[in-house]
C-alpha cells in the first residue's frame, strides 16, 4: 500500500507534507503534489500533516477520489525524468500535471481561503 494525494490538494499545495516525509517522495506538479508510489514507505507521516486532508492510504481513498491512485502513479510515468529512485528535494516543480488534474476548474484564491476556514 502507498499513500495518495487526492483532489483537495489541487490549487492549494500547502507543502506541509514535504517537511515530514522521511524519504522525500512527494513531488510538485503545476497545480498539485504527487506521491511517487515506488518511493513511498507507507510511514503515515504525511497524512496528518496535510491541512486540507488530501492524503489517504490507497485502500482508504473516498470513492469520489479512488481514481487518484492511478493519477499519482501515471504522473511519474508521464514525467519519466523524476521519481524512483530519486528524491524530490533536488527536483524543481514541474509545470505539468496529470490530465485529470489539468482538466479541473481553477479554484480562485478566495474560494480556496473560504474552503479552509
Amino acid at each position: 500500500m502507498t499513500y495518495v494525494i487526492a483532489e483537495p490538494c489541487v490549487d492549494i499545495k500547502d507543502k506541509a507534507c514535504l517537511d515530514v516525509c522521511p524519504v522525500d517522495c512527494i513531488y510538485e506538479g503545476n497545480r498539485s503534489l504527487y506521491i511517487q508510489p515506488d518511493e513511498c514507505i507507507d510511514c503515515h507521516a504525511c497524512e496528518p500533516a496535510c491541512p486540507v486532508e488530501a492524503i489517504f492510504p490507497a485502500d482508504e481513498l473516498p470513492d469520489e477520489w479512488a481514481h487518484y491512485t492511478e493519477v499519482n502513479r501515471a504522473f511519474f510515468v508521464e514525467t519519466t525524468d523524476i521519481g524512483s529512485p530519486g528524491g524530490a528535494a533536488g527536483v524543481p516543480a514541474r509545470q505539468v500535471d496529470h490530465p485529470v488534474v489539468s482538466a479541473l476548474p481553477t479554484a480562485s484564491r478566495d474560494a480556496v481561503t473560504n474552503q479552509s476556514e
